[in-house]
């Protein structure tokens, strides 16, 4: 314990010898040390790696039925690995190991576009509610009160149960809805904060036109936190969206090749080939951990109370 803070202590008093360090700075060395920042990286890294190459390395169409496999399909029995077919059939005929790995491009997907949407949506709404409040702060966050006021999963369901069929852009919007309220909430808060700030007070004092002061000093450093909360939520909405497919509302095209996808159709199939359930439930898992332990890790890098 003396030893860690010996060492802080000197890396402070060389930083102070060389003028110090920003707070972006500061926290990049902090990720490069945490071993759990790490870790979550790593996570990241690959899921988004796979993503990428997946069409390329899959080795069979994973939205083709093959005879070979179709040929020793039952309901009470379904192929497990054969020549060609590492880990056999789906319960559709499908080669299952291709629709794993292209199952990462489309999970990729769903979960950062509904993080996307979510995350403008919210901004905007925050960032109304702060620059101008008065009634329409008001107004907005009472909005966002009552989203907050539904479970996450519950409002997510309500929302996709609204169409009258399902796809994937009906799982994206209700998944990405769920954020709203956390980023609008979150934004408006810190431009709150910053409205009170000195910078922004002078700029004020001089006459600053009042959208220069929200879109090049209020809006600028309020946005920290939401993009830290966006990785968070990021974990968040690929589990929804699982869920959602689960729960038999998500898309009913059984050759896209999705992981939540995947598990909700493979429900059935417990009793007969439990893999069906066990390796999509597990990517999920995995990718999940990883956004959050890099997620959690960012916003621990960035808190100044942490700079010492």
């Amino acid at each position: 314990m003396i030893g860690k803070l010996a060492t802080r202590k000197a890396e402070r008093i060389d930083d102070l010898a060389q003028g110090g360090t920003s707070l972006a700075a500061d926290a990049v060395k902090r990720l490069i040390r945490n071993p759990v920042a790490i870790l979550g990286a790593t996570i990241v890294a690959l899921f988004v790696l796979l993503a990428a190459i997946a069409p390329w390395i899959a080795p069979k169409d994973p939205s083709v039925p093959y005879d070979v496999l179709q040929e020793n399909l039952y309901p009470d029995s379904i192929p497990g690995p054969m020549p060609g077919f590492v880990l056999g059939s789906d319960q559709n005929g499908f080669d299952f190991f291709s629709r794993l790995l292209v199952g990462a491009q489309q999970t990729l997907i769903v979960g950062v576009t509904a993080t996307l949407f979510g995350l403008t949506l919210g901004m905007i709404i925050g960032g109304l509610a702060g620059a101008l409040g008065g009634w329409v702060d008001t107004a907005l966050m009472r909005l966002t009160d009552i989203m907050l006021s539904i479970p996450s999963l519950l409002l997510a369901v309500s929302i996709a149960a609204m169409f009258a069929q399902g796809s994937q852009w009906t799982v994206i919007i209700a998944v990405g809805m769920v954020g709203v309220p956390i980023f609008a909430r979150l934004l408006r808060g810190a431009m709150l904060a910053q409205r009170h700030s000195d910078h922004v007070l002078a700029a004020t004092a001089l006459g600053v036109k009042r959208k220069t002061i929200v879109f090049r000093h209020m809006l600028p450093n309020s946005v920290g936190p939401v993009i830290v909360q966006a990785t968070l939520t990021l974990a968040t909405a690929i589990i929804d969206a699982a869920a959602l497919s689960f729960l038999g509302l998500g898309d009913p095209d059984i050759r896209r090749a999705e992981w939540g996808l995947m598990l909700g159709n493979a429900q059935r199939y417990l009793s007969v080939k439990p893999e069906l359930a066990f390796y999509p439930a597990i990517a999920i898992i995995i990718v999940a951990l990883g956004f959050t332990l890099l997620g959690e890790s960012l916003r621990e890098s960035l808190d100044p109370k942490n700079r010492r």
